[in-house]
């Protein structure tokens, strides 16, 4: 029993350092849970994930701590093949996506270095198992004082960049209309791939912040193709009433399990629109309406 516990700890500390880095001396544990995938399954679904084959689907009933622990052991396994952390993904924060998942709450992923590419960038239609691709944001951290915000304007003043962002997520199972929100974020939010553009600096002075979280919350995002012909899109207010209300979760979140964010990390705040399979030939290009600075983001499958 000890040495099993002793290995459990172990194990939870390699994660946490892989997850988060070991400068924080209350390194997160990673409890194992009934319902925790073990680590022989999750191996099987990071080899279907590779391979971009249809996984098993983790079972319905998973808990969020179930979530949470195979998440976890998931993370582990990508921080080894993807790069290093770059930041997190909050996901169904727009009540669209979250009827979809039959959820009322946000979840989380990692994101890698080598899941971002470059605006203008040629991806595969089939870049995963079930490749879908959604209008989203980058916000970049200028200081772990973050972790303390609870508003829009508390995470403005701790933000650095404003980033255009097309997500290329994969929700890689067998069965997609039986993923919950637990299962969800079990499967680190489906994050395989994103397209970034070009950052805009976020005013240093109080009348332009101010000026900016207006623009941010009322901005029209739209995803249209070559011809200008609108495939989806939203406002920025159905992001949490606030894209930047998810940053402020996020972080609570992550402090939850041990984690936070920190200096030049990136996150993503989550969809503005519908959740949308590619097509090869297909040019999608995201648009941010009244936001003054903040430009396209492109990317073409074939």
């Amino acid at each position: 029993m000890l040495k099993s516990r002793m290995l459990q700890w172990t194990c939870a500390a390699a994660a946490a350092t892989l997850l988060g880095g070991c400068a924080s001396v209350s390194a997160p544990t990673v409890a194992e849970t009934p319902g925790c995938l073990d680590n022989i399954t999750v191996d099987r679904l990071l080899a279907d994930y590779n391979a971009r084959r249809p996984a098993a689907n983790p079972p319905e009933a998973m808990t969020m701590a179930d979530a949470n622990c195979t998440r976890a052991k998931l993370q582990q396994r990508l921080a080894g093949q993807a790069g290093r952390l770059v930041g997190y993904k909050a996901g169904l924060t727009n009540p669209a996506t979250q009827k979809r998942f039959n959820t009322d709450q946000p979840v989380w992923g990692a994101l890698y270095t080598r899941m971002l590419l470059g605006d203008g960038a040629a991806v595969d239609a089939a870049f995963g198992t079930r490749p879908l691709y959604e209008a989203d944001m980058l916000v970049r951290v200028k200081s772990e004082a973050i972790n303390q915000a609870r508003t829009p304007a508390e995470v403005l003043a701790q933000v650095d960049q404003i980033i255009p962002f097309i997500e290329l997520p994969d929700l890689i199972v067998e069965a997609p209309p039986k993923i919950n929100g637990a299962v969800l974020s079990a499967l680190n939010v489906g994050a395989r791939l994103g397209v970034r553009g070009a950052p805009m600096p976020v005013p240093q002075d109080a009348a332009g912040q101010a000026r900016l979280l207006e623009q941010l919350r009322d901005m029209n995002v739209r995803l249209v193709d070559a011809q200008g012909t609108q495939l989806g899109g939203g406002k920025g207010s159905d992001v949490l009433g606030h894209p930047l209300n998810a940053v402020a979760w996020l972080a609570q979140a992550l402090r939850a399990q041990g984690l936070s964010l920190r200096a030049g990390q990136l996150v993503s705040v989550g969809s503005f629109s519908a959740l949308l399979p590619p097509k090869a030939g297909l040019k999608v290009t995201a648009h941010y309406d009244g936001v003054t600075g903040l430009q396209p983001v492109s990317v073409s499958f074939r």
